[in-house]
């Protein structure tokens, strides 16, 4: 349930940061990427070695190392999670949250966050039920922020009532309904095709082009994370995926990419072409490699099959095919004609004119066209969160 999911586990300054350690290892045991950062009180119940050895990243607790220049970026940890857990959330903490001081890089990558942010109490209980703590749960709900409530037990002061921490397996469970309620591509089956064709003209050469295939990784792994089951149809990259929900069929030519999307495509819900596929390819191929001998190589082209093509005419009710579409001239016009000819019910525009788009870069700058003809820019971001937009628009049409 939680393979891929992207998990940013907070440490506070609280005895229940013991606990942490078994809720880390539980998680990376169930497949998440886990970062960790501490606040400095999190320090004397804690080290940070422990954490970073279990959840297989450094662990971090200040905005920059040492002299070296090199800071932690608290808006890029906000952007890259999918879920922020404080757990646990001690008292002091929560206080800072909900009147948004920020004297720590967790305070600062929480007022930083688009993810949901989940935070799970830890303290004794009259602290628990003072009403300056009970305001500031309440204001972190009205927040949108989501309490995993305090257990009933002994407490470390020696009373017994509510304000342990809820045990780490708890916590796993928690998370993975969470998930379960947002991951609106749940039970979809989805092909996604990635990276450049080789076309070979002899045992040595061949025609190709630079895509680099980040951009349909991204895709692939994006709608994985949303509950998909997806088929990634990848040509010759030098990239790969862990990502348990993202099956991978490596291919090199156009043809084999043909063959392996016609095969999957009738049982596929949701299409998304994102390769880089040859138009043409060599006529013959020569069996041994072309010597150079004459000032002059002519080699007749013929055209490959027309994947999009082929799958818009084949596509059935309740399927959706998305299409990119890179131009370099009259771009909205050449989108919305591969639109209509290709039955896409979206398509990705890109153009090669605008700095840090394109083949090669981890940015892109998309405009995304509907069947309505209606169109939707984004700023230029990295290609993961381009991914995000893309499968917000999938779901957004699939659930019309």
């Amino acid at each position: 349930m939680l393979g891929g999911k992207k998990i940013i586990i907070g440490v506070t300054g609280s005895i229940a940061a013991y606990k942490t350690a078994i809720l880390t290892r539980l998680l990376v045991k169930d497949r998440a990427e886990v970062k960790v950062i501490m606040t400095p009180a999190a320090n004397d119940f804690i080290t940070p070695l422990t954490l970073a050895t279990l959840s297989k990243n450094p662990v971090l607790t200040e905005f920059s190392k040492d002299n070296t220049g090199v800071w932690n970026n608290h808006v890029e940890l906000g952007l890259w999670a999918d879920v922020i857990l404080i757990a646990p959330a001690s008292a002091n903490t929560i206080a800072k949250m909900a009147n948004g001081l920020c004297d720590n890089l967790l305070l600062a990558s929480y007022l930083s966050a688009r993810c949901p942010v989940l935070f799970a109490p830890a303290m004794d209980l009259d602290m628990l039920q003072h009403p300056a703590t009970k305001a500031n749960i309440q204001k972190l709900k009205e927040f949108g922020n989501i309490i995993i409530e305090p257990n009933f037990g002994e407490l470390a002061s020696g009373l017994t009532g509510n304000g342990r921490m809820a045990e780490p397996e708890e916590i796993v469970t928690f998370l993975h309904k969470h998930f379960a309620s947002t991951n609106l591509l749940s039970g979809k089956k989805a092909l996604v095709t990635a990276g450049p064709t080789h076309e070979a003209i002899d045992p040595v050469r061949f025609i190709g082009n630079h895509s680099s295939g980040k951009m349909g990784f991204a895709i692939a792994e994006e709608l994985a994370n949303q509950g998909a089951q997806v088929m990634l149809v990848t040509g010759p990259t030098n990239l790969h995926t862990n990502h348990p929900g993202v099956n991978v069929t490596k291919v090199t030519s156009a043809e084999e990419m043909y063959n392996a999307s016609q095969s999957l495509f009738s049982n596929i819900d949701i299409t998304v072409l994102a390769a880089a596929v040859a138009d043409y390819k060599p006529t013959v191929v020569a069996d041994q490699k072309i010597k150079k001998k004459d000032e002059s190589l002519t080699i007749e082209l013929t055209k490959t099959h027309d994947i999009a093509a082929t799958l818009g005419k084949q596509k059935h009710n309740g399927q959706i095919i998305v299409g990119f579409a890179l131009e370099t001239e009259q771009e909205q016009s050449n989108a919305l004609k591969k639109l209509e000819s290709k039955n896409f019910d979206l398509i990705v525009l890109n153009s090669l004119n605008d700095n840090g788009a394109g083949f090669g870069y981890n940015t892109n700058k998309i405009t995304i066209i509907d069947r309505k003809h209606k169109s939707t820019s984004f700023e230029l971001k990295e290609k993961k969160e381009v991914a995000r937009d893309i499968v917000n628009a999938i779901i957004e049409t699939l659930h019309g």
